[in-house]
């Protein structure tokens, strides 16, 4: 029974790091200056054969390490997670799992159930309403471009960017997603972020590095900001901040896919708006786990079993990789290791 109770306690914190449309939708490789004409790959790396991406989108995503595909999620479907998600803030609604989370500049106040207060809800996994989103057919379809058919869910974020509050705590210094997944290859790992608005520079769209993706795992550690840092807002050590960077900014409906080596990160709010997006990270259930010890996700692994262990009590000896199959969720095709 107490086992059962570290179990859940352990999802929980999890949660800081789970239908056809008929209507027309387009897909385009992106909107920004970065090209792929000068790409001749030797074979493709990052994507499967397939009859869904067009061979210039499939050159873009192999030479970036992203792509944006215009208009995919509807605005009826947007329009309920957006519903459900204020259902949550005003706690109508709960889920074993869940994590509810507000910014750094605002945790020490008094907490009224609020969408103003609420900056994400991750491991949404339990909740049937924002799980839709990864079950649409439009988001698997292209997913399966870069996992295969085999499809596993396994992390899940609602986001709720806030206006800054001058300390630019809203900021995401710029990272690669696979140093919290204890899983390979990366290559059939893929996120998908869909704006649930317009976003641009004004409300702190994403930024990418392109081209990222075809690096290694950079070491991560807690950005030195003078406002504080949100807590798992791990940022890269090291990178050249001169690097070219492209900013995506999105209309409503508009789903960016991207390798889980790319990196990214977005700016700070500096509208009176709330910048909503959903989003869901994919792995093919042929993935294996790892064992990151010795590797540079071995801190993170650290930091987190260390807060499990004194806040919730869970075992010393388990691993990133036992927090993760509390959660991975097959959505399509057959599962393997995952």
């Amino acid at each position: 029974m107490e086992q059962n109770r570290a179990a859940l306690r352990l999802r929980t914190v999890l949660g800081h790091l789970g239908r056809t449309s008929a209507r027309a939708y387009t897909a385009h490789p992106t909107t920004w200056a970065v090209s792929s004409t000068s790409f001749h790959p030797p074979q493709f790396q990052y994507t499967l054969d397939n009859d869904v991406l067009s061979l210039e989108q499939r050159k873009f995503y192999e030479e970036n390490g992203f792509l944006v595909i215009k208009n995919l999620v509807s605005d009826d479907d947007i329009t309920r997670f957006r519903n459900q998600f204020q259902r949550i803030c005003k706690q109508e609604v709960k889920h074993e799992g869940m994590m509810i989370m507000r910014d750094v500049s605002t945790e020490k106040s008094k907490f009224i159930p609020s969408e103003e207060l609420i900056t994400k809800v991750q491991n949404f996994h339990q909740d049937e309403e924002l799980f839709r989103y990864c079950t649409l057919p439009e988001i698997l379809k292209y997913v399966e471009c870069f996992t295969g058919p085999n499809i596993m869910v396994v992390h899940t974020m609602m986001i709720n960017k806030p206006p800054d509050s001058g300390k630019k705590t809203t900021r995401h210094p710029f990272h690669q997603d696979l140093h919290y997944f204890p899983f390979r290859p990366s290559n059939r790992i893929v996120a998908a972020w869909t704006a649930m608005e317009q976003v641009n520079r004004n409300n702190g769209c994403l930024s990418v590095l392109p081209g990222t993706h075809k690096g290694c795992l950079k070491p991560h550690s807690y950005p030195q900001w003078e406002g504080g840092v949100n807590i798992m807002y791990y940022g890269i050590q090291g990178y050249d901040e001169n690097s070219p960077r492209v900013h995506l900014e999105m209309e409503k409906g508009d789903t960016v896919f991207f390798h889980p080596l790319l990196i990214h990160g977005s700016g700070w709010n500096k509208s009176q708006g709330y910048r909503k997006a959903i989003s869901c990270h994919f792995a093919s259930a042929d993935c294996h786990y790892i064992d990151v010890k010795g590797t540079s996700q071995e801190s993170f692994e650290k930091d987190i079993l260390e807060t499990l262990h004194k806040v919730y009590g869970f075992p010393e000896d388990a691993s990133l990789k036992d927090i993760y199959r509390l959660n991975v969720q097959l959505v399509k095709g057959e599962r393997i290791n995952l």
